[in-house]
């Protein structure tokens, strides 16, 4: 039953992640990590796919080998959260809620940068860009 449930949770945050590559509004990754966790504890073979993925097979791997993320990812997400806020603050009439994504923006970021770079070299993660969220 447990099994069950994790293979339906990791087809639903896979579903958003793919979603999320279009809505700008959306993240992929956060979802994408959570249907290779999802899948590892209901299907492996499709956790394998995942991590095989050409595209986000590497970044998947290092983030589950080493928690790290790549420089060039970390630029790309700490600017598309910094121009998300600018966008925020330019068209929102609420302090309140300025302030709030302000806090919530601001420890994603700093969870961001703090994260280590990849022992081996961003060599075989050049493929990053600022599309991958």
């Amino acid at each position: 039953m447990l099994r069950q449930l994790y293979l339906c949770l990791g087809y639903a945050n896979l579903a958003l992640g793919v979603i999320g590559i279009f809505l700008p509004v959306l993240p992929t990754t956060p979802f994408v990590l959570l249907a290779v966790w999802c899948f590892a504890r209901s299907n492996p073979a499709l956790a394998d796919r995942l991590y095989s993925h050409p595209r986000f097979g590497a970044l998947l791997t290092t983030w589950r080998d080493e928690k790290a993320i790549p420089r060039r990812a970390k630029i790309c997400a700490l600017s598309m959260l910094a121009l998300s806020y600018g966008v925020i603050l330019w068209l929102s009439e609420s302090d309140i809620l300025v302030f709030a994504l302000a806090a919530i923006m601001g420890s994603v970021a700093f969870y961001i940068a703090t994260r280590p770079a990849p022992r081996g070299g961003s060599e075989t993660l050049r493929h990053v860009s600022c599309t991958d969220r």
